[in-house]
């Protein structure tokens, strides 16, 4: 398990966001797991065993004894991954106890229930987005607003706040920002958290916030709180929000597959659950070996840290035999990676496919002659960030 290839992440080639770079490609069909450099915003620099199948992945996520790759150090400046109370700093019951409390504001029945909420929202947005005329900016007026708004009502955030929030949120996820403004912004972060804890202590709203501390709030301190709500806000906003955005423009590119998404009542779901597995935005996952460990017939030592590109397992042949590159919004939906995998799966990722479900085709039926309004290549990506997207989509209709 020797060699080298460039710092493993969802890289994409230049110009090309909705496949892995030729390198990533190299190393899924190479039968050997590479260790390779990495340099990561959270966990510092360090080698790792890069995963790049699928198989080989789902092992990695369904074993407890690959750990998190996290751990909250009390001692260390807090920042958006180093807080309590962030599911990826826990692992076995400490982390079962956690998720169990969340559990209950991400069921499925709880989920659906918040259908007409969330069709609200996206037909508000998509009035301003109307009024802000041909040549608006789709992510600031359309896919920016729609999954923050959903979370901030989902935690009880006031209207009037809701544009510092996705501001900090942004922040901290850019990767490009030095360590002394992610700390500056997540103490601005870690403040704004606290006194909607505090407030939700004194009255429990009918939100998420108000159900655990009604619930679960004599075993909960503020610090747990906060960072519960601090993660929700970050991973319920930045990975939907750079979904919509980079979903219109992949069907934007192709135009037979947005006529079927836009006029087929039916097609959502298959199409969200393909465009999440051909655009996997959310960045690689990290793991380390509790003990000396077998991967697909190599040696993990106990310590080691493995990194699973899921950009490059979604687009390999063991998971999608035919055209694993190609978006086909009829495909069968396979068993991506998207949302992770085992223990610590996304939690909230019936809510994200929700909210997927209702923007995508509400936006092409409400403008359907909707088009970029740059040339292709002058889309710029969020290369830097650490869920990928794109900055800005001009467009028209």
């Amino acid at each position: 398990m020797t060699g080298s290839v460039p710092m493993p992440n969802n890289r994409r080639p230049a110009g090309c966001p909705f496949r892995p770079d030729a390198e990533l490609e190299r190393v899924r069909e190479d039968p050997r797991l590479p260790r390779v450099p990495v340099s990561n915003p959270q966990l510092g620099s360090f080698d790792a065993v890069l995963v790049t199948r699928a198989a080989d992945a789902r092992a990695v996520l369904a074993d407890h004894r690959y750990e998190a790759g996290f751990a909250f150090d009390r001692t260390g400046p807090r920042t958006v991954m180093n807080q309590p109370g962030i599911l990826l700093n826990y692992d076995g019951e400490e982390h079962a106890r956690y998720r169990r409390m969340l559990t209950g504001a991400f069921t499925v029945k709880r989920v659906r229930s918040l259908e007409p909420a969330v069709s609200r929202i996206v037909e508000a947005q998509l009035d301003a987005l109307e009024e802000a005329g041909p040549g608006a900016d789709l992510i600031e007026t359309f896919a920016g607003p729609v999954p923050l708004l959903v979370i901030c009502e989902l935690l009880g955030i006031p209207l009037e706040d809701r544009d510092g929030i996705q501001r900090r949120s942004a922040t901290g996820t850019d990767v490009a920002n030095t360590l002394e403004e992610q700390l500056e912004n997540f103490a601005a972060m870690a403040v704004y958290m606290g006194d909607l804890v505090r407030r939700q202590r004194e009255r429990p709203g009918d939100d998420i916030l108000g159900d655990l501390i009604r619930r679960h709030g004599d075993d909960l301190s503020d610090d747990e709180l906060i960072g519960m709500g601090n993660s929700i806000l970050v991973a319920g906003h930045e990975t939907v929000s750079s979904m919509i955005g980079l979903s219109t423009l992949a069907l934007l590119r192709d135009p037979d597959q947005l006529a079927i998404v836009r006029d087929d009542g039916t097609a959502a779901p298959d199409a969200v659950e393909e465009l999440l597995r051909l655009l996997s935005v959310a960045p690689p996952l990290v793991r380390q070996a509790a003990t000396d460990m077998d991967l697909d017939g190599q040696t993990v030592k106990a310590g080691e840290r493995v990194v699973l590109s899921t950009l490059a397992a979604n687009h390999g042949t063991d998971l999608v035999p035919d055209g694993p590159d190609r978006l086909d919004v009829r495909r069968r939906a396979v068993a991506h990676l998207a949302f992770g995998y085992g223990a610590h799966q996304c939690i909230g990722q019936q809510l994200a496919r929700l909210e997927l479900r209702i923007a995508l085709p509400a936006l092409l039926r409400r403008l359907p002659a909707l088009r970029l309004a740059v040339d292709l290549d002058e889309v710029a990506y969020r290369e830097d960030a650490l869920v990928f997207g794109v900055n800005r989509l001009p467009v028209a209709w």
